[in-house]
């Protein structure tokens, strides 16, 4: 299957502000809009009905836990982050310590956040690339993510990034997934991932 994005090249002297860009995406929002550090638009279609469901279990399962735990907040795959290196990036979820979001102006927290999110993941889906996925794993932790989970339920394979630069590869979904002290007293039942 072929990939599902659309790069679309911005000329070299000619450069979005972050504000120009959330409306862009505001007047266009059909659309899976991200920006990667370079300035190239990277246009993706909506994911298809398994990739989309998961998800969903997922963001239920990451809401229910901060919840109970109060130390955040929960962001769903239409939240975008201004990154420290100019990308604008759009996670499956993600979660930001409480202190961090309120350091925020309230026209920060309305448009993208200009920051980096503590933990986010990223759902494979059939048509992904997984040596994609994985450089943009990469390009979260440089830019001050301290977890970041990439999962691949048509494999069974999950991948752990830590922000020491460290990767942990799970070849099992019948283990869960642990928050470690980034989600403290969360686990993410891989099993509910399976594909069928």
């Amino acid at each position: 299957m072929e990939p599902r994005y659309l790069n679309i090249s911005i000329p070299h002297d000619w450069h979005w502000s972050d504000q120009e860009l959330y409306e862009f995406c505001q007047v266009n929002r059909d659309l899976r809009i991200e920006r990667d550090a370079s300035g190239k638009i990277i246009i993706m279609a909506p994911s298809g009905g398994n990739t989309s469901h998961h998800n969903a279990d997922l963001i239920i399962d990451l809401g229910t836990w901060n919840r109970k735990y109060q130390l955040g907040k929960v962001f769903d795959s239409n939240g975008g982050f201004i990154l420290p290196s100019g990308a604008m990036r759009a996670p499956d979820a993600a979660f930001v310590l409480q202190e961090r979001w309120d350091a925020l102006t309230e026209a920060e927290k309305e448009g993208f956040p200009p920051l980096c999110p503590d933990f986010v993941v990223e759902l494979r889906s059939p048509s992904d690339r997984l040596p994609v996925l994985q450089e943009k794993m990469v390009e979260w932790i440089e830019n001050g993510c301290r977890m970041a989970w990439l999962i691949d339920p048509a494999e069974e394979q999950a991948f752990i990034y830590y922000a020491d630069g460290q990767t942990e590869s799970i070849t099992t979904f019948d283990q869960p997934l642990p928050g470690g002290n980034v989600l403290p007293g969360f686990e993410l039942d891989l099993s509910q991932l399976k594909n069928s």
